[in-house]
């Protein structure tokens, strides 16, 4: 897939898969040094998603542009249309076209990346110069990348907390904004308290092991995740 900023400032906000991707193969190749372009290091962490032949997915997205706290625009198909979801990670918010009740209705897990490039919106109160759209089209961040995480098309763990490692959960995590089942909100909460390798975290109650890598990526991505490399209860992937 291609990095390079491309829709122009009028582009409609939703559009057909199709369309979209005959204007990008229309598109002429921008120089390298387009100040308009993502950075190199993002660029690199979303290729590294991309290599294999496999599709990137939005949560490896929101991930990287959290990590570099870079705004960008991602477009995802969702079904035959268009949905450009905008990050502003040191904001915390992001922007859709679509109300939040309605955006957390669509089925997550089927949602396709077709294109990230700079973000061309500017989150409220940002003193830059830019397009700032209706205040009731920006949501709250964690709670995106909270059902991102949980409901999206990724069940293994992101690269940054996988590997050889323990985990456990922030005391001062705030799980109050969030949507958070019963049955998780308990093993958060014992994440609070005791330090467990994915192997074992799959084995607690209600668990298995894609709930437990989901349940990890989400805590991660709220900055609520302590990963140790040295901890006794460290362990690898290796039993899957």
């Amino acid at each position: 897939m291609s990095f390079e900023s491309t829709l122009p400032l009028g582009a409609p906000e939703l559009m057909r898969v199709s369309v979209f991707k005959r204007y990008l193969d229309e598109l002429t190749p921008i120089d390298e040094s387009d100040a308009q372009q993502l950075p190199p290091s993002l660029v690199q962490d979303l290729r590294r998603f991309a290599e294999h032949g496999r599709r990137t997915e939005p949560l490896e997205v929101l991930a990287a542009s959290v990590r570099h706290l870079c705004s960008v625009v991602v477009h995802l198909q969702e079904s035959q249309r268009v949905l450009p979801l905008t990050l502003f990670p040191r904001q915390r918010l992001a922007h859709c076209p679509l109300p939040l009740p309605e955006l957390l209705q669509l089925p997550l897990q089927s949602l396709q990346v077709l294109h990230v490039e700079p973000a061309v919106l500017r989150p409220p109160g940002d003193p830059q110069r830019g397009l700032v759209k209706a205040l009731h089209l920006y949501h709250p961040l964690p709670v995106l990348s909270w059902e991102f995480a949980l409901r999206g098309a990724r069940e293994q763990l992101l690269p940054e907390i996988a590997g050889y490692a323990a985990y456990r959960a922030s005391a001062v995590l705030d799980l109050r904004p969030l949507p958070v089942p019963q049955t998780l909100r308990h093993c958060v909460r014992r994440l609070q308290r005791e330090t467990t390798s994915l192997r074992d975290l799959a084995e607690w109650p209600g668990m298995d092991r894609a709930l437990a890598s989901r349940l990890l990526n989400a805590l991660y991505l709220q900055a609520g995740l302590i990963v140790s490399r040295s901890h006794p209860a460290a362990d690898t992937d290796r039993w899957f």
